[in-house]
């Protein structure tokens, strides 16, 4: 597979459902905010709940400018809604069961059975803007945060 879309590529869009059922259309979002698309391996696995629940903590600073998350994965909308409401998450999680957004943002595995760990700052102009690969889920929300403040100057 080739690697990863980069900075100036524009982001593909998609439609894909999130709990309990609402479509979420990536075209619908960009123009007005910027969108933090990320990708992640599993549901209520450690790594991915740190990075959700990070999300989920500093939800309100990455709206107040001006950006919308949204988590990808090949998990089902069931195993989205546990996971949702176990850690209390406020941003849509998206199902992508059939790895078509996945394969399309380039994050499948090797094995082409899940998302590797991968974010893609998608900016108003529908433009990849950044890409963080790999992801130090230790730092990565901060890291996220200041590449918008960065758009914002």
């Amino acid at each position: 597979m080739a690697g990863r879309l980069g900075p100036g590529d524009p982001a593909p869009d998609f439609d894909l459902l999130a709990p309990p059922g609402r479509k979420i259309k990536l075209s619908n979002l960009i123009g007005d905010r910027h969108v933090v698309l990320y990708f992640y391996p599993k549901d209520d696995t450690p790594g991915c709940t740190q990075e959700a629940r990070d999300f989920a903590a500093r939800i309100g600073e990455i709206r107040d400018l001006g950006a919308e998350v949204l988590g990808v994965s090949v998990d089902t909308l069931e195993s989205h809604e546990a996971f949702q409401r176990k850690h209390d998450l406020t941003f849509p999680l998206l199902s992508d069961l059939n790895s078509l957004v996945c394969g399309n943002y380039r994050v499948l595995n090797d094995k082409g059975t899940m998302a590797d760990r991968v974010t893609y700052l998608i900016g108003k102009d529908g433009l990849i803007q950044k890409v963080w690969d790999p992801v130090n889920v230790a730092t990565h929300v901060g890291e996220v945060i200041a590449a918008l403040k960065e758009l914002q100057s």
